[in-house]
């Protein structure tokens, strides 16, 4: 797959099609750019133990509303945060959820 196509992957819920959860997964989605603008800001600030409290949050909320896809970049920033590794490290770890994060979508996978 090329790079261009895999920009272009959207990460659909698997509660997106579920009538009762919907509004909820749509309200995740909704809020993402705001959580996405906290990540980046505390990086910005070397504001390493918050910056690993919001990866870690993330990964457990995206978990919760059916987003199993961000698991694993939420997890690998906040590992990278708490290793104490490079902060290189630490921005390509961030940049990686950013880009997972941006392919969220509310609704269910057509």
């Amino acid at each position: 797959m090329s790079a261009a196509a895999t920009a272009e992957v959207a990460y659909y819920s698997v509660l997106g099609d579920d009538r009762d959860l919907a509004d909820i997964v749509a309200l995740f989605v909704e809020e993402m750019p705001l959580r996405v603008r906290h990540l980046q800001a505390h990086f910005g600030c070397a504001n390493w133990d918050e910056l690993a409290r919001l990866a870690h949050q993330l990964k457990g909320a995206a978990g919760s509303y059916g987003f199993d896809q961000l698991t694993p970049f939420a997890a690998q920033l906040e590992k990278t945060v708490r290793n104490g590794e490079p902060q290189a490290a630490v921005r390509d770890a961030l940049e990686q959820l950013v880009v997972a994060c941006g392919r969220v979508r509310a609704g269910a996978a057509v």
